[in-house]
């Protein structure tokens, strides 16, 4: 693995909750904290789906829609490593389904997974963080459907709006002690990406779309957040780090027939 850097961001021996931090793009930030000499902590399902390379880590399973579980799984991190430093809400996402297909409970239970849970999360690593002379961070891995039509996962849109939201507020609250973040990650292309996109030619396709000509690794996004818990943000807080490689080109600009169409 190949991370942009190196250097020292003080991140070393740092405890990092990273839930959903298995696979995906949560094992790409697993691996980014690690490469930069933090201590991951992962929370996840099964412990069964953990790579080799990250069976060194500390797992914690839990269901993070389960604010008493969450609750016991900090109180055990803190149990074991004296502290808890920083957060990555990284679970989450959801299967595609028409709204009007879609039933009321479905959404319900999106909207628990990418906004409720989070909030449990980030609540009981702040109980810990506002007693550490050093406080903590907390990041939230958000997405560009919060801030663009998401048609085919509308509830995961309008949960991740809601994330972003709260964590302005969040910010507010449980400053100076904790800095909460986001991170709006575009398109990732992970082990699952032909879920969403299909073949390699579908994946290809899509990252064609992009102004850096590609979709974002999770290593991509795994150096924001490095950043954010990182020192060298330590005057950020309650903002978003947009990480999606210039973005989508505006469909009116194909469609236009006007000489300086680009």
């Amino acid at each position: 693995m190949q991370t942009q850097s190196q250097a020292e961001l003080g991140l070393v021996g740092k405890v990092v909750l990273v839930t959903g931090g298995a696979r995906g793009v949560g094992a790409g930030i697993t691996r980014v904290l690690s490469c930069l000499g933090a201590r991951p902590v992962i929370c996840g399902r099964n412990a069964d789906s953990l790579a080799d390379d990250l069976r060194e880590f500390d797992f914690f399973s839990c269901d993070v829609r389960d604010a008493a579980a969450v609750e016991a799984m900090v109180d055990g991190i803190v149990g074991r490593a004296g502290r808890l430093d920083g957060v990555v809400n990284n679970a989450g996402g959801s299967p595609f389904a028409l709204a009007a297909d879609a039933s009321v409970r479905f959404a319900s239970k999106i909207v628990d997974l990418n906004l409720l849970a989070p909030l449990a999360v980030a609540k009981a690593a702040n109980a810990v963080m506002q007693t550490q002379p050093d406080g903590g961070a907390i990041v939230n891995v958000s997405s560009v459907s919060g801030h663009r039509p998401s048609p085919g996962t509308s509830a995961y849109g309008a949960a991740k709006a809601g994330l972003d939201n709260l964590m302005t507020s969040l910010a507010v609250e449980w400053a100076p002690k904790v800095r909460v973040n986001s991170v709006v990650a575009g398109p990732v292309e992970t082990e699952q990406s032909h879920l969403h996109y299909g073949d390699d030619a579908g994946v290809a396709a899509v990252g064609a779309t992009i102004p850096l000509g590609r979709m974002a690794t999770p290593v991509d996004v795994g150096n924001a957040v490095a950043f954010l818990l990182s020192p060298l943000a330590g005057y950020i807080s309650g903002s978003t780090l947009t990480v999606h490689g210039g973005g989508e080109k505006p469909a009116f600009l194909d469609a236009a027939t006007a000489g300086n169409a680009v």
